[in-house]
């Protein structure tokens, strides 16, 4: 079975104004500064790990939850599809593969913004983060994995599976292919070429 993994913020979707305007609120709340600015530029780690840059240990988790439950309101409205999104998820289905997103955001948001765009797919991981991702692909088998940051492609590496990096999010091609991959694409756009000539390769290769 050929199955195809994506990440989904900067991947998938570009979730900037909603994790921004999430940020901002939490702010307001918390009486913290948060430079959502900055931050949603550097999206890919795990969400407490970005707030333990702003916030004492002891107030990192409650922050955290406290955040994805704003990031229903004001997060998953703020999400939009990225260009050549709805094809790739289409190619794969084409192709007869199976669809899986695998995602540093908590799980029910990101089911959450799957249904905001209106992208289906068959099956949505969370919370899970460079190897973590890695383990998660290598259980289903999948053959692909579709990044934007340099640990999705360690991700990858992880689960012995093709390396495919995007630049729609904060990493340029040659931090793409210094993390380790295989092929580095400037949109989800280029994807239907490239995996169509990858499935005849790998055809004639059988």
């Amino acid at each position: 079975m050929l199955v195809v993994g994506f990440d989904l913020d900067m991947t998938l979707v570009d979730s900037r104004p909603g994790i921004a305007a999430t940020l901002e609120a939490l702010s307001r709340e918390t009486g913290v500064f948060l430079d959502a600015e900055l931050m949603v530029n550097r999206l890919g780690p795990m969400l407490e790990t970005e707030l333990a840059e702003w916030y004492p240990p002891e107030a990192v988790g409650p922050a955290a939850d406290r955040y994805r439950d704003l990031y229903v309101d004001l997060g998953v409205p703020g999400t939009a599809l990225l260009p050549g999104a709805r094809d790739a998820v289409a190619a794969t289905r084409e192709a007869g593969g199976t669809t899986m997103v695998v995602t540093a955001k908590y799980e029910p948001n990101a089911v959450l913004c799957l249904a905001q765009v209106g992208l289906d797919v068959d099956h949505v991981f969370g919370w899970l983060h460079g190897e973590g991702k890695g383990a998660k692909l290598a259980e289903h088998g999948a053959a692909v994995y579709v990044g934007d940051t340099p640990s999705d492609m360690a991700g990858a590496r992880v689960a012995d599976a093709l390396a495919v990096g995007v630049t729609s999010g904060p990493h340029d091609a040659a931090e793409l292919d210094g993390a380790g991959a295989d092929i580095v694409l400037g949109s989800l756009v280029e994807f239907r070429p490239w995996f169509s000539e990858w499935l005849r390769g790998r055809a004639s290769s059988r």
